[in-house]
């Protein structure tokens, strides 16, 4: 059995982090200025208003759903950026040479999208805190929902850039399937509110349950039972690994 390369995914890992830290202006300063258009937009424009059937004021039902919008996208954005790139300039087939198996590229990959999530959600919260009444009422579910969305994404990231040829091939996966299920998962709305066509909708949407259940650790409430989702969300979360590390074992598109 070959033994597992840490040197060599910590350095990758190393430099998956520094990449995304050189550009602060995304990874920091974007989401501050996001939370605090976010602030001016809902909290003044919304009021007092209620979510109907969960009997909490709208903005704070609001917050931890646009963290949790705000990880994903990031997670996502890390991957996919990362791989087009180094396709683009030529640099993938270093990658593909270098003494890392399959699994320890995943790796590394998805650690540095999960770090890159995370940043994003503690500043984003961070700067609305002072303006909204919020808690970590179930830090552990909070924790399990918040890295498995960054691990999903990240994954789904790590994949887009494998299969996209060109900038323009991330710019449509983003655009068209990314942008769509994440602003249809739950974020400015309870499912309650809609028809129940579109409340079945919803539930197909795998990356509801992450909304809902990253919520639920902030608020204590939700559309539904987080306990239960965990099997969809601990389920995505291995399908995604496995098939990052099946279609890096076989250098999917990686070698054309």
């Amino acid at each position: 059995m070959k033994p597992i390369n840490f040197l060599g995914t910590k350095t990758l890992f190393k430099r998956e982090v520094r990449r995304f830290l050189k550009v602060k202006m995304q990874t920091v300063v974007t989401p501050a200025m996001t939370a605090l258009i976010y602030l001016l937009i809902f909290r003044y424009a919304m009021g007092d208003r209620l979510v109907p059937g969960l009997d909490i004021d709208y903005f704070t039902f609001l917050v931890p759903g646009l963290a949790m919008m705000a990880m994903l996208q990031n997670a996502f954005a890390n991957t996919s950026s990362s791989m087009i790139m180094g396709k683009v300039m030529g640099m993938h087939i270093y990658l593909l040479m270098a003494p890392l198996s399959a699994v320890e590229v995943v790796f590394a990959f998805l650690a540095a999208a999960v770090v890159r999530a995370v940043i994003v959600a503690v500043v984003f919260l961070g700067v609305l805190a002072p303006f909204v009444d919020i808690a970590l009422l179930h830090p552990g579910v909070i924790l399990l929902y918040g890295v498995s969305g960054s691990i999903i994404m990240g994954g789904l990231g790590l994949i887009s850039g494998m299969w996209a040829k060109d900038f323009d091939n991330i710019a449509m996966v983003t655009n068209f399937v990314i942008l769509p299920l994440t602003f249809l998962s739950g974020v400015f709305y309870s499912v309650k509110q809609m028809p129940a066509i579109w409340q079945q909708v919803n539930y197909i949407n795998p990356f509801f349950y992450l909304t809902d259940g990253f919520r639920f650790g902030f608020l204590g409430v939700g559309d539904t039972n987080p306990y239960a989702s965990m099997g969809i969300v601990l389920g995505s979360v291995v399908v995604t690994i496995l098939a990052c590390w099946m279609l890096w074992h076989r250098g999917w598109r990686m070698k054309e």
